[in-house]
């Protein structure tokens, strides 16, 4: 009974994603019939759209562009959140001090530095990817402090009887311990730092989709912002997959 009931969710986990997207593309199509493929390109066009797009090689270039920053920006937002995560996680008055900084500091969009980003660093990479640093910092922050916060601890307690210091505390028992935690707070900033890496190119220019959304913009070609926003979906999807997928291995580890 077990097994007919694990496949019957597996069918459904298919059937259902899959059906939904058929009807969005029969309301799709009838919305550009009702509209105009001048406003909402109808799918059939989209697709050879898309095509000619990833054909032609500019798309994937874009979005390789875009991938690019996002992940250097995710890089430099890990470098700094998982160790103020630790300390926060760790010590009482690091929350009481820094806390009511970093709450602040979420108050203001991260999108409002962009012109600041500019003007201290100029243009290129860098300013962009320090905007994506910004956007995935407070994600991976929460999760690794939650992450550490929340460990068995008659299990941390057992390893410091048996002589274990801080250094293999971290490494054998806090640290895989609170992986899954820390992954999902990656999976959700590295989205994010897709975000911020177009939000960028719209900002600082560049060579990635959210120019090449610009592009189409000023050229009023509906058929490739879409085609564009399609791309950027699917490079989130897939990292989104791809970070879910590396969950799955630690849990099971």
């Amino acid at each position: 009974m077990a097994g007919q009931a694990s496949s019957v969710a597996a069918r459904r986990g298919l059937v259902a994603p899959f059906a939904l997207g058929a009807a969005l593309v029969v309301l799709w199509a009838l919305t550009s019939v009702a509209l105009g493929p001048a406003l909402v390109p109808s799918p059939s066009e989209l697709a050879v759209r898309l095509v000619a797009e990833i054909a032609a090689g500019d798309i994937l270039t874009a979005a390789g562009e875009t991938f690019g920053v996002s992940a250097l920006g995710c890089l430099l937002g890990l470098a700094i959140a998982l160790p103020l995560g630790y300390l926060l996680a760790h010590s009482r008055t690091a929350t009481a001090a820094l806390g009511p900084y970093l709450a602040a500091s979420q108050a203001i969009p991260a999108v409002a530095f962009a012109p600041l980003l500019v003007l201290w660093f100029g243009y290129g990479a860098l300013p962009k990817a320090l905007l994506c640093a910004l956007l995935v910092f407070f994600p991976i922050l929460l999760n690794t402090v939650l992450g550490l916060s929340t460990l068995d601890r008659d299990v941390v307690d057992a390893a410091r009887v048996d002589g274990a210091d801080r250094w293999r505390l971290l490494v054998h028992i806090e640290g895989p311990m609170a992986l899954p935690a820390v992954l999902t707070g990656i999976r959700n900033g590295f989205v994010l730092s897709v975000t911020g890496a177009v939000v960028g190119e719209f900002v600082m220019g560049g060579a990635g989709l959210g120019e090449l959304l610009s592009i189409f913009r000023d050229r009023v070609d509906t058929a490739g912002m879409v085609a564009t926003l399609l791309v950027l979906a699917a490079l989130a999807v897939a990292i989104n997959l791809a970070v879910r997928g590396l969950e799955r291995m630690v849990r099971w580890w």
